[in-house]
């Protein structure tokens, strides 16, 4: 839900997507050219900062879009710094390896800025302009059809959600510790139940429509689009030679 306030919200609004689906496509190959991970790092600083100073993403907004992926990154980074070694007389034993600290720096950076280059895209563009512009690439309308229901039905859960937890709280389904379990456990199930018959009453609603082709949407135009597209590109590949030079 953060992520689609941001796509409404911030300033690169009415910017093509193509553009900024440029941009950020740019931004993913300059991580990769970087030679280094300081300067990989300097590249997810850069777009970083394109984000939150040029789009006006909310740096708020943006942290809490960001840390659960980064905290997800920085322990699986951990998680390479130890190998399991198999003897025959102690069996499975950890290992501390500092000779992957270079090889775990550079995926952690290149990591790093591929997700500032993702965030970028999805945090400035609503769904139906990506699914547009997805579209427009060939993308099989199967995948389209999939992003669309799960992002509709990211919604119908979240509502279903709040709607449960506001009854629950409002009959003091949370007042101890062991009510709130309960209270979770039938929040779970009822949440998977609706889901379920949500689910299956979208299904017979579009067999009852016949609906056996592709979910379209009305996509907006954008009046500058070329020269926008043009300024992306141009930005992009400048980028990619920033990212060259930092690594030598």
């Amino acid at each position: 839900m953060l992520i689609e306030q941001s796509a409404y919200a911030n300033r690169w609004r009415e910017v093509a997507p193509a553009a900024k689906g440029c941009f950020a496509l740019g931004g993913l190959v300059a991580a990769f050219v970087a030679g280094t991970p300081a300067a990989t790092a300097g590249i997810a600083l850069v777009l970083m900062a394109v984000t939150l100073l040029g789009a006006r993403v909310s740096p708020w907004l943006y942290l809490r879009v960001a840390v659960p992926a980064a905290a997800f990154l920085a322990i699986s980074s951990l998680s390479l710094m130890f190998s399991v070694n198999i003897d025959a007389q102690d069996g499975f034993r950890w290992q501390f390896a500092p000779d992957a600290m270079p090889r775990i720096a550079t995926v952690a950076s290149r990591s790093l800025a591929s997700l500032a280059a993702l965030l970028l895209l999805v945090l400035t563009t609503p769904l139906r302009d990506l699914i547009s512009l997805l579209r427009r690439l060939r993308v099989p309308e199967v995948i389209l059809d999939l992003m669309v229901l799960c992002y509709r039905m990211l919604f119908v859960l979240s509502e279903a959600m709040h709607d449960t937890i506001t009854a629950q709280s409002a009959r003091l389904g949370y007042a101890t510790t062991r009510r709130s379990l309960h209270s979770l456990g039938l929040l779970a199930a009822n949440l998977a139940v609706q889901v379920w018959q949500r689910a299956q009453g979208l299904a017979t609603a579009a067999l009852a429509r016949n609906g056996g082709g592709s979910l379209r949407f009305l996509s907006p135009g954008f009046a500058h689009a070329r020269r926008d597209t043009c300024i992306a590109a141009i930005a992009g590949v400048a980028l990619i030679a920033l990212a060259g030079s930092l690594g030598r």
